[in-house]
């Protein structure tokens, strides 16, 4: 009788945590399809404002403004799943596009001086990895003090001067598009056609879609959810919860030394005070897009759905002449009511 009763209450526990799954699928489905609407409204609300908001050559603003918004937060969603939170991706951008100018600076061709800017990117992620995994300091401290450490050594390498003069090539990457089609005018100026698709967008498309495969086709990416989910349970599965946070907190680093290189490239010019409150930004998109604070859920098409939505909340108030200053307030409201919204889809 008892083996029966045990059997019974096995079952009964399986069918909880598939109910309790499939509330869970459905409140992220509910989330993302909020986001999405939002994202029309400001669309139609924006081209109502203001005509040229349609237009093809504010469309690729858009998107340009939107890749470094993006790029940070694709590798702050896949920390946030792990229930944790990386505050020094906008410094680690600093420090990645300052040390990918002083190498090129020195002499050395544009793709190592990429390279070695992305490095030095990764590098900051996998210490903010082993500080919050072996020295069992809280995330938020752990990348506090890293936001702080980047952009001190930014400033200090470059005496808090920008690194100019970095060559033509040096902002192909920020200012190229693919398709592009210019013609010359009869003045004999170059007149643009076509402006193509900045290779920002293309960077970004690829990586949300390699983040999105790793995360839902190999096992890494089901560790990472699983603790999030509920860290005690998945080490007692057998997972190695501290490769997976070590492996989250990289790959945030890996993104913002790459948002680092597009922004640098962009401007040609390595600033070291580049990136101040881009962190914000990316946990913006990622919370909008439907990721929980709380850890074990979020997705990488709700995150590019929150980083649209930031990037056309900015440049729609820009363009109706809304200055920076009531910008943040906007966005910060915004931030507060995905906040919101994330911690009543927590207690159903």
């Amino acid at each position: 009788m008892s083996q029966m009763e045990g059997s019974a209450a096995k079952t009964g526990s399986l069918d909880l945590i598939g109910i309790a799954g499939a509330i869970k699928r459905r409140g992220d489905l509910i989330q993302k399809l909020s986001a999405l609407a939002t994202l029309v409204i400001l669309v139609a609300a924006f081209s109502f404002v203001n005509g040229a908001f349609l237009s093809s050559a504010n469309a690729m603003t858009i998107l340009l403004q939107t890749a470094v918004i993006g790029l940070l937060g694709l590798g702050m969603t896949v920390v946030i799943i792990t229930g944790g939170i990386d505050l020094s991706v906008g410094s680690v951008l600093a420090l990645s596009g300052v040390c990918a100018g002083l190498l090129v600076k020195a002499g050395l061709p544009v793709s190592v001086g990429f390279l070695g800017g992305v490095a030095v990117g990764t590098f900051c992620g996998f210490l903010n990895g082993l500080v919050v995994t072996k020295l069992k300091i809280t995330p938020f401290i752990a990348t506090l003090g890293m936001m702080l450490i980047a952009r001190g050594v930014a400033l200090q390498i470059t005496g808090a001067a920008p690194v100019s003069q970095l060559g033509e090539s040096f902002g192909l990457l920020g200012n190229g598009a693919l398709f592009r089609v210019v013609e010359r005018a009869p003045n004999g100026f170059p007149r643009v056609i076509f402006p193509g698709i900045p290779y920002p967008a293309i960077l970004l498309l690829v990586a949300a879609l390699v983040i999105a495969f790793v995360l839902h086709k190999r096992g890494v990416g089901r560790h990472v959810y699983a603790v999030g989910s509920n860290e005690e349970a998945a080490h007692l599965s057998g997972v190695s919860v501290w490769r997976t946070k070590l492996f989250a907190y990289s790959l945030s680093g890996f993104m913002a030394g790459l948002a680092g290189l597009v922004l640098m490239s962009r401007l040609v010019t390595a600033q070291p005070s580049e990136g101040v409150m881009a962190e914000l930004d990316a946990i913006a998109a990622a919370v909008i897009g439907g990721a929980s604070l709380m850890g074990g859920s979020g997705t990488i098409s709700g995150t590019m759905i929150g980083a649209f939505i930031i990037g056309i909340l900015r440049n729609g108030l820009n363009m109706a002449g809304v200055s920076s200053f009531i910008q943040q307030i906007v966005i910060g409201c915004v931030v507060i009511g995905a906040v919101y919204v994330d911690q009543l889809r927590n207690r159903r």
